[in-house]
């Protein structure tokens, strides 16, 4: 797992927050001071959470599960993209269609109606449909794989949610919370951290913040599911890595009361 540090976390601007202004009162925990007008965020406290959140990715890596990273802003889609497929974890970059957890059941309908296009192609059916049928299949399925592609391997309900900006994914957020999923997050200073079970404070707009985030959580999954692989009794650990989870994810709301 890569260990950052103060160093690190200030090269990539994690500490600039936004205008002071813009900021939810939630977060006065997590700021530093006010500069120009702009709250800073305190890194020393990011290394705190980050930590923990790091800590307990590892164990839900290790324990086999599924962990769903969102992130539709611009500015993280393609990191996001990139690191996450690194660690073979589900996430969605294009857009959260509203249900896809709280009505999992039709998410896992769409995505069985995508494979169900691609065994057509595989067994000779396509060769059998007219033309028109075969433009109107290929474009169900451009448009299933820009909304589902990234989740097609999420069998079941992540075990662990990752969101980058929770104000622009505030459903995502919900559904989560409805379905009690620990929420993991990188929350700027105009978000309210009391909302997540492992808040991140920093910078969520500036690519080289997001990055180096990512970097970190990626490298903690990594970990997880090396000593997953290199644990003979994997299976039995299961049940007691699932509960660490949700024991650290009370913890650290207590901290943020």
């Amino acid at each position: 797992m890569s260990k950052v540090n103060f160093e690190n976390l200030l090269e990539a601007g994690v500490h600039f927050g936004h205008l002071k202004r813009k900021w939810n009162p939630a977060m006065a925990p997590y700021i530093f001071e006010e500069k120009k007008g702009i709250h800073i965020i305190d890194l020393n406290k990011t290394i705190a959470h980050l930590d923990q959140a790091c800590a307990a990715m590892k164990q839900i890596a290790k324990s086999g599960k599924k962990v769903l990273f969102v992130a539709t802003k611009k500015q993280a889609k393609e990191i996001v993209a990139q690191k996450v497929s690194e660690v073979n974890m589900p996430f969605v970059t294009e857009r959260w269609s509203g249900g896809m957890l709280t009505n999992f059941q039709t998410t896992r309908k769409s995505i069985r109606k995508m494979t169900t296009i691609d065994k057509m192609k595989s067994d000779g059916t396509w060769e059998t449909l007219n033309k028109r049928e075969k433009l109107f299949k290929s474009r169900q399925r451009e448009k299933l794989e820009k909304n589902f592609g990234s989740i097609a391997d999420m069998t079941r309900q992540p075990a662990a949610i990752f969101i980058v900006d929770i104000l622009k994914e505030h459903i995502a957020l919900n559904e989560a919370k409805r379905l009690n999923i620990p929420t993991f997050a990188m929350v700027d200073t105009n978000s309210n951290p009391k909302l997540v079970d492992f808040p991140i404070p920093a910078n969520d707009d500036a690519t080289k913040s997001i990055s180096l985030i990512l970097d970190a959580i990626c490298g903690a999954i990594k970990d997880g599911l090396e000593d997953r692989k290199s644990s003979k009794g994997g299976e039995k650990e299961d049940a007691v890595e699932e509960t660490v989870v949700v024991e650290t994810a009370s913890e650290s709301k207590e901290v943020n009361e």
